[in-house]
């Protein structure tokens, strides 16, 4: 009996508080996490009009609650010095790794949060796209710099690391200059990057044309830039693209465009007839945003006069519809009404003679 007794305070006196913490671990996990849901509720019922998914929180907030209470469980286990010191090495990096992937997924909240605030700003307003592409590379920049702290972080919890990096430094000038010709493109791509974001000569959804293409800017990352082209294709451009070569970019201040619809006519055409249908067409339509209308002649040949339909829209969609729409009104128009205005090849030659005969 004496036996059972001792050994049960023995017991007591070894596992009793790692128990007793392990206990109150799971008690505090389990209402941690109550907690943060009935939180995540709470956000996503007072700002209904936004849908962020912070669901993306949840697991690193997980590891970070179960590593709270471990280092103190660890410390009343019986186990050996050299044991005990590798668990706590292992759980440091757990940590540092837990906590970079906890604020990765906080700057993402905050990007998601961002552009859906913005969203049904960003195709109108040259601000709002500018705020999205600012976010958006932001977070990548920061990503990338937390990486580079935490795998830095977990490298000096090794002795061995911080040993040879004191030696490494020795050699600094010469490593230094190795790697500056080893990276030079990835450090000119990202500078790049970063200029890009700094100066802007794009924002999310802004209309560009390089390459013969036409396109709107999707993506925007540190290394290249996604362009949604016309047909659905996505362009993959680097990011250095925009900055040593030029493009275009219809909506750098605004969205609004002019566009042009050319007809080829004969010389019997009245100018002023087709002003005025022109602008009949156009007020027709909303495509038109009511700025500009102008029909001029633009130039003469010796067959056909041509003649410049200027006209307005609030955005490159609009205009490339208003310019068919008002391609085919004209060309019906001029079909149905004074057909004698289409271009025609008129020979004239002299009675009893042919084309090479004297």
């Amino acid at each position: 009996m004496e036996t059972i007794v001792r050994y049960w305070n023995n017991l007591q006196g070894i596992y009793l508080i790692p128990v007793v913490i392990f206990l109150s671990t799971i008690v505090f996990y389990i209402v941690a996490n109550s907690l943060f849901k009935i939180v995540i509720k709470i956000i996503r019922s007072s700002i209904r009009e936004i849908y962020v998914h912070y669901e993306l929180m949840v697991w690193p907030f997980r590891l970070l609650v179960s590593l709270i209470a471990l280092p103190l469980l660890l410390h009343y286990l019986p186990l050996t010095p050299d044991t005990r010191d590798l668990f706590n090495h292992s759980l440091l990096i757990i940590a540092i790794i837990g906590a970079t992937w906890f604020i990765m997924r906080l700057f993402l909240l905050f990007e998601q949060f961002i552009l859906q605030h913005y969203a049904s700003k960003v195709r109108e307003n040259e601000s709002a796209r500018k705020i999205a592409t600012h976010v958006s590379l932001a977070r990548k920049i920061l990503n990338v710099i937390l990486v580079l702290v935490a795998i830095s972080g977990v490298l000096m919890t090794f002795d061995t690391v911080r040993q040879v990096g004191l030696s490494i430094l020795a050699s600094a000038g010469i490593a230094g200059v190795i790697l500056g010709f080893a990276a030079q493109k990835s450090l000119t791509t990202l500078i790049a990057g970063i200029q890009i974001a700094i100066t802007q000569p794009i924002s999310i959804d802004d209309v560009v044309v390089l390459e013969n293409e036409w396109g709107r800017i999707e993506e925007i990352s540190l290394t290249y830039v996604v362009v949604q082209l016309w047909d659905q294709r996505r362009l993959i451009v680097p990011i250095t693209w925009f900055i040593d070569r030029p493009f275009q970019n219809w909506t750098r201040t605004s969205s609004e465009l002019l566009g042009t619809v050319f007809f080829y006519l004969d010389y019997a055409m009245q100018p002023e007839t087709l002003r005025n249908e022109l602008q009949r067409i156009v007020s027709s339509t909303p495509l038109w945003d009511r700025r500009v209308v102008k029909m001029q002649v633009s130039n003469i040949t010796e067959r056909s006069v041509e003649l410049r339909a200027l006209v307005s829209a609030v955005n490159s969609s609009d205009l490339w519809e208003l310019r068919c729409f008002v391609r085919e009104q004209l060309i019906e128009f001029i079909k149905s009404k004074y057909p004698g205005w289409l271009p025609k090849v008129t020979m004239d030659m002299e009675q009893g003679k042919l084309p090479g005969k004297e």
